[in-house]
């Protein structure tokens, strides 16, 4: 005569499992953090430091003029690739200008580099206003203490 002996039955649980989702979690920040510092556009220039208060975040990518050292301009024409395309200034000035009509919240900065002549940023600012932009913006780096 055999025993049948009846094993205890295991509850079944509805708890989610989140473990899978927490490593998701930290392999998407990782990716994040990396790729990051290589979303900056614009041509590599010094620029100086200072601590000023960084400008509101935006839906809309905004439209970077670069004033290098040798005083050559360079305009950030926002393609996938990067691509930037060194001109004039009246050629610069006119781009900004048919941007900014059919796109006219769109925020201007320039990338001057530290030590690129200040009469001539002060020319590249005063013509990116009369080619329409409400307001230019400078960008700086942080200041190192």
């Amino acid at each position: 005569m055999a025993i049948h002996v009846k094993k205890p039955k295991k509850k079944l649980t509805s708890e989610i499992n989140v473990v899978p989702l927490i490593d998701v979690m930290l392999v998407l920040l990782i990716v994040f953090m990396v790729t990051a510092p290589l979303l900056m556009q614009g041509v590599k220039v010094d620029l100086p430091d200072a601590d000023p208060a960084p400008l509101e975040d935006q839906d809309q990518e905004p439209l970077i003029v670069s004033i290098k050292a040798d005083g050559s301009y360079w305009i950030d024409l926002g393609s996938e690739e990067g691509e930037h395309k060194q001109e004039t200034l009246t050629v610069i000035t006119d781009r900004v200008g048919k941007i900014l009509r059919q796109q006219p919240k769109t925020q201007v900065l320039v990338w001057g580099d530290t030590n690129v002549d200040y009469g001539s940023v002060v020319q590249l600012m005063t013509e990116l206003q009369n080619a329409g932009a409400k307001s230019v913006g400078l960008v700086t780096e942080p200041a190192k203490n």
